[in-house]
């Protein structure tokens, strides 16, 4: 079985609204949540406050804490609906005990780890080797839609930069077009 069927079969239908959140950083949440409908978005927040985007996920992603979830610890960072989201929520156990009962289910479980991986394996690149005008074009290239539908502000914090420093990006590249 899929992991999408089985968590609609098994989880719990969860809508939350604009702003909402769905953990926040410091919490104990042991669920995973499959994104049916919405934008959401991934942050941390340092000890001074300030706030460091991690990510944005779509419709058709499972996600959550996995510190939180497998290592049984705190969640490390917030997730928050940037629009009015229908997720399914179900316990990470229920998943995992399951998927090592069922091929079709473990072998989707590992793809979805994958993915996470090698997202993240990107994000360090582009971080680590990428100026902040290659990270946008990068952005802007990769996932059009976010800057569509994610605020400038948001936008800024997800490349690490100032909402400043994106609107002098911008106007230099369309000035170079």
């Amino acid at each position: 079985m899929s992991i999408q069927k089985f968590m609609q079969s098994h989880g719990q239908p969860l809508q939350k609204a604009d702003g909402e959140h769905v953990f926040m950083q410091g919490d104990k949440d042991t669920s995973l949540y499959y994104v049916q409908e919405g934008l959401l978005k991934a942050y941390y927040v340092t000890e001074y406050g300030k706030e460091q985007i991690k990510s944005f996920f779509v419709p058709d992603v499972v996600i959550g804490s996995l510190t939180a979830v497998f290592a049984k610890d705190i969640c490390t960072y917030s997730l928050v609906c940037l629009e009015p989201c229908k997720l399914i929520k179900i316990p990470f156990e229920t998943i995992y005990n399951q998927s090592r009962n069922d091929m079709e289910m473990a072998g989707e479980f590992i793809d979805i780890l994958l993915n996470l991986v090698i997202k993240k394996e990107r994000r360090e690149y582009e971080f680590l080797c990428l100026s902040a005008e290659e990270r946008y074009q990068y952005l802007a290239k990769q996932s059009p839609e976010f800057l569509e539908r994610v605020t400038q502000e948001n936008v800024a914090k997800y490349l690490g930069i100032t909402p400043v420093a994106l609107s002098r990006i911008k106007k230099r590249i369309s000035g170079a077009q």
